[in-house]
């Protein structure tokens, strides 16, 4: 069973749907750590409630990024992870831990990859800039990570119509659902060792 830590900033959302799809067995893995990088993330209380060890790594009370970037390493390697997934965390992983789990950490984000992504895109921004736009149909991916913002290759996406009332947040509250679940799904798809990448492509394997 691969041991799974996710990382987090804010209300963990997404956190909550891995730490359901380990209980409910859709998952073949265990969430063995939580790393939170601001001290009201809601996440925490989800560990908390889950009986999942959390740890707080920020920036500013480590004293550096590159003293940040050192302990959440050191942490993932004293847990012996096998898989990262990045729940709404905003900060950049270390290419030391890329490096090391390379094509075994995950991300979410809530637009049709490459649109609307990168840098500075997170969140309802990202929501915003799509309606901003005029674009009539956004979503969500699930794509591994890499080196860079947003570059990694894609697992997973999944389409929504914006309809011409949408405001970030009911555009946002109609995606979230369905980032869940291919959040869940490519996680499992992760931990059962079926995802191939070739070429920058992930081809899943089938069972």
């Amino acid at each position: 069973m691969k041991k799974i830590a996710v990382l987090a900033s804010g209300g963990g959302t997404n956190f909550q749907a891995i730490i359901d799809g380990c209980t409910n067995g859709l998952i073949k893995g265990k969430v063995a750590l939580l790393i939170y990088n601001r001290k009201d993330a809601y996440a925490k209380k989800r560990a908390e409630h889950a009986g999942i060890k959390s740890v707080y790594v920020n920036r500013i009370a480590e004293g550096s990024i590159k003293a940040m970037e050192q302990k959440v390493y050191d942490e993932l390697i004293s847990a012996d992870i096998d898989i990262i997934v990045l729940a709404g965390y905003l900060e950049k992983l270390s290419s030391q831990v890329v490096q090391k789990w390379q094509n075994k950490i995950i991300n979410t984000h809530p637009s049709l990859i490459p649109m609307f992504c990168g840098e500075g895109f997170y969140g309802e921004k990202v929501h915003k800039a799509v309606i901003d736009n005029g674009v009539k149909v956004s979503g969500c991916t699930i794509h591994l990570v890499d080196a860079n913002y947003d570059t990694g290759p894609i697992i997973m996406q999944y389409a929504v119509e914006v309809k011409q009332d949408d405001s970030p947040k009911t555009l946002a509250q109609r995606i979230l659902p369905h980032e869940h679940e291919c959040l869940v799904s490519s996680v499992s798809l992760l931990c059962e060792d079926r995802i191939l990448v070739n070429n920058s492509r992930v081809n899943i394997i089938s069972k």
